[in-house]
């Protein structure tokens, strides 16, 4: 994640921030210009972007919850984000409970989209694509104790996400009866989405073939292979090949989980790279305990560049969490295997973000010859 700068006082603002803690102009974020900015009034419900003069902004319908802090085109006829339109269902917001809830969600959502964004990976509605549009459904489990629980999970394009994975506690209390290391929102939006573009990018972006080679063979019943792990648990050496214990359960669950790590991984050094973090120990004297973290990890070609980073930086980061009395950020190792199959997630995201340049270049090219036309007549 970036840090952003104030256009009024030069003070340093974050990706969540609604207002500037010195001179408390309102603040939002304009996705497709990556960039958070001050904002002046420009009467109704418009406003005026000081970072940009492509025209006035309003503020995502979600901002009035106080869940959403996105900017969209005032005179847009879509009263939510390009974040926010893929939301099907909310939670019932009467129940102050659940607006609290549905408020981190939101948090955790938009650092998703913030990545997507980013690699300008496809993203489209369920009424742009019926079948295949990403959408999600927040729910709250029913009211009486005995009813069934929401299940966080991917179907098609519809990720559903468990009101109850935003209450600390029943994290915490999965988290332990599950035996996972790390738990969170965000996770859960990485590894969800991750079943989606599976779909997109790997089923439907023919290299089905490929991914096999590297994760295994898919056509393998899911159910029962589920069924398997949760009864027998992972196999003793499950570390020297998957980057989780989830992610031996089933070829699809480990293409999931390691998206969602590379996603934290991409994520977690741009932050680290923004606050001009060094890992460069005293002590050490060849070297191998340093980092270079002066690169953008979100358009670096190389995963081996990113993983040599990672590695120095997460054993300082975890060394930090120890001296707090706290567990570790990062308590996975990568191994080789891991790295490979890193490697053909970036390499899959690369290739669909080139794509996705190469299409905006194209459309360009085709205004401005129709403009030229124009003036032509």
């Amino acid at each position: 994640m970036k840090l952003f700068r104030c256009q009024v006082c030069d003070n340093i603002i974050y990706f969540e921030n609604r207002t500037c803690g010195r001179c408390g102009h309102r603040l939002g974020y304009v996705p497709e210009l990556e960039i958070m900015t001050a904002l002046e009034p420009a009467g109704g419900d418009a406003w005026t972007p000081l970072a940009s003069d492509r025209g006035l902004r309003r503020f995502c319908a979600n901002a009035d919850y106080d869940v959403c802090n996105w900017l969209a085109a005032a005179e847009g006829r879509d009263r939510l984000c390009v974040a926010c339109r893929h939301n099907d269902t909310i939670p019932d917001i009467s129940q102050p409970s659940h607006l609290a809830a549905w408020r981190d969600i939101e948090l955790a959502k938009h650092r998703l989209f913030y990545s997507l964004l980013r690699w300008k990976l496809p993203l489209k509605t369920r009424a742009e694509d019926p079948r295949h549009g990403l959408a999600f459904e927040f729910l709250a489990d029913p009211p009486h104790p005995s009813g069934p629980k929401v299940m966080t999970g991917h179907d098609d394009g519809v990720v559903t996400i468990a009101l109850a994975e935003a209450d600390s506690a029943e994290m915490e209390k999965r988290r332990a009866e599950l035996a996972e290391p790390y738990r969170s929102l965000l996770g859960h939006f990485r590894h969800e989405v991750g079943h989606h573009y599976w779909d997109i990018l790997v089923r439907d972006g023919d290299r089905l073939e490929q991914c096999r080679a590297v994760f295994g063979d898919d056509s393998q019943d899911y159910e029962a292979a589920l069924e398997r792990h949760y009864s027998q648990g992972a196999p003793a050496d499950w570390g020297e090949r998957f980057v989780s214990a989830y992610a031996t359960s089933h070829p699809w669950e480990d293409f999931a989980e390691t998206w969602a790590h590379y996603l934290h991984i991409v994520d977690t050094l741009e932050t680290a790279s923004a606050f001009g973090l060094r890992i460069k120990p005293a002590i050490a004297k060849d070297g191998a305990h340093s980092a270079r973290l002066d690169f953008d990890p979100y358009v670096i070609g190389s995963i081996d560049e990113i993983v040599d980073a990672w590695a120095p930086f997460v054993v300082a980061m975890n060394s930090v969490n120890r001296a707090m009395g706290r567990p570790d950020l990062y308590p996975f190792v990568l191994a080789p295997a891991v790295v490979e199959k890193l490697r053909f997630i970036h390499e899959l995201v690369r290739g669909a973000s080139a794509q996705s340049a190469d299409a905006d270049m194209r459309g360009e090219r085709l205004a401005a010859q129709a403009i030229g036309e124009a003036v032509e007549i």
